[in-house]
């Protein structure tokens, strides 16, 4: 399980009132991704915001101009759709908090790149054990609507329940989510 960065004894010396690794849940628009943007803000040092989406349409790059907006002009900005574990422990050194916005959108690329999922699971799991600063993980929770009609909708699920179980059980803190307000599940103080 992954240790608290308590005040004063971060990895690299840098002090940060975060946890080692956060996890963010929460449905399409809760207000997940301001909510960790929001726990960054208490950092002191380097804040990485590392973007998983790629943006192939108009729509989708409204989405993420309106994250872009929303930012201190003082975020590092990391893209990158597919080597999320190598990024994560390369931008953390120093002891640079990082968000990842988000799982679920790696996700996907890892599956439309037919890449096999389990092994990017455990990849990621392992990176997260050497970052050496604080980092937060958004992800959607898409298992509590309907069962979807096919199996590629119904793997994707599947393979995201799946992440998210993982994620939180080596988290130190865990946060869901829903209409703007946060519920605690795992709490690391």
């Amino acid at each position: 399980m992954a240790r608290p960065l308590a005040t004063g004894t971060g990895p690299t010396g840098i002090i940060t009132p975060l946890p080692a690794i956060t996890l963010v849940l929460g449905g399409a628009r809760s207000g997940k991704s301001r909510f960790a943007e929001t726990l960054l803000d208490t950092h002191p040092g380097r804040r990485t915001y590392l973007a998983t989406a790629e943006i192939h349409d108009a729509e989708m790059a409204a989405r993420v101009q309106l994250h872009r907006d929303r930012r201190d002009p003082d975020w590092r900005l990391v893209e990158e759709p597919l080597a999320l574990p190598e990024t994560l422990v390369a931008e953390t050194e120093k002891g640079a908090a990082v968000l990842v916005d988000c799982l679920t959108l790696w996700l996907s690329n890892v599956m439309l790149a037919a890449r096999e999922v389990e092994a990017a699971s455990v990849a990621l799991e392992a990176a997260l054990g050497q970052c050496g600063g604080p980092v937060i993980l958004v992800a959607n929770e898409v298992g509590l609507g309907i069962v979807p009609d096919n199996k590629l909708a119904r793997d994707f699920r599947d393979h995201a329940g799946r992440l998210n179980q993982r994620m939180a059980a080596r988290a130190d803190h865990v946060v869901f989510i829903a209409a703007g307000l946060p519920l605690t599940l795992k709490t690391w103080r």
